[in-house]
């Protein structure tokens, strides 16, 4: 593996490549963000367009975590390729990932270890021009205090493979898993609505598969919701909007929703 750090590939079009303005965003959006009954959530799913479009409904997955910020050392990140086909999960070929906030170290221990699964390749190729994964840096890097970070860049591969992947980085309350998916992508705007309905309320009943129609990142997704049961998670809706209820018009508009998958506690 090269030793170097992952630059950031979508600052200044995704986000603002200006450190004051990406700090001051991201503060403005974690605090308007609506603030459910206070949960500590094993597993968050977040939306990674834009954040004119998609940053308000992320927030509100992200605010949930400033309570507990110096619990989490360790953010587990997946997201769908957009560029780079991968059969199975792809780790970076890196050290750290770079954001305008500042360098994020990876967990190379963690890495090594499940890259012994078979469904686990490294790829720089997958990671270098990935948005899906690094519109989320700013976020963790503002409500978060020092962790590492395990990114994978998820391919062709099933819900068991990504499950499997899930279970041996699983961890304890120092971990929490972060899954990367918008929703409906270019519908009009009440048939948006009623899609993103629809599977939202497949992920709050756990049932699986999600279709690549419904979110982009309907793998993550359906490797979380695999192995939900045997980790007795609870999902919530925290937000559930479209591009045309943020910054976009209404012919045709991109699905968000967030959503936080706490633990059962005994």
């Amino acid at each position: 593996m090269n030793a170097h750090i992952r630059p950031p590939a979508v600052a200044g079009m995704f986000y603002p490549a200006e450190k004051a303005v990406l700090s001051e965003m991201v503060t403005t959006m974690i605090k308007e963000a609506q603030r459910p009954p206070a949960m500590q959530p094993k597993a968050v799913i977040a939306p990674h367009a834009g954040y004119i479009y998609s940053g308000p409904i992320a927030a509100s997955a992200y605010a949930l975590l400033e309570n507990i910020r110096s619990q989490i050392r360790r953010v587990v990140l997946l997201g769908p390729v957009h560029r780079v086909p991968v059969r199975g999960l792809a780790l970076p070929e890196a050290v750290a990932f770079a954001t305008p906030l500042g360098e994020i170290a990876l967990d190379a221990k963690a890495m090594q270890a499940v890259s012994r699964l078979p469904q686990v390749v490294y790829s720089a190729a997958a990671h270098a021009p990935e948005h899906s994964l690094e519109v989320h840096l700013p976020f963790l890097q503002h409500v978060l205090d020092d962790f590492r970070l395990v990114p994978l860049a998820v391919g062709d591969a099933s819900p068991e493979e990504v499950a499997e992947v899930l279970d041996a980085l699983w961890g304890k309350d120092e971990t929490l898993i972060v899954i990367s998916s918008d929703l409906s992508h270019y519908l009009p705007y009440e048939q948006a609505q009623q899609v993103d309905r629809i599977t939202a309320d497949s992920i709050l009943a756990k049932q699986w598969p999600i279709s690549h129609e419904q979110a982009c990142g309907a793998t993550p997704i359906n490797g979380l919701l695999a192995t939900s049961d045997k980790h007795e998670l609870t999902p919530s809706l925290l937000d559930l909007r479209n591009s045309g209820d943020t910054a976009g018009d209404r012919q045709q508009v991109v699905g968000y929703g967030a959503f936080a998958f706490t633990e059962v506690r005994t």
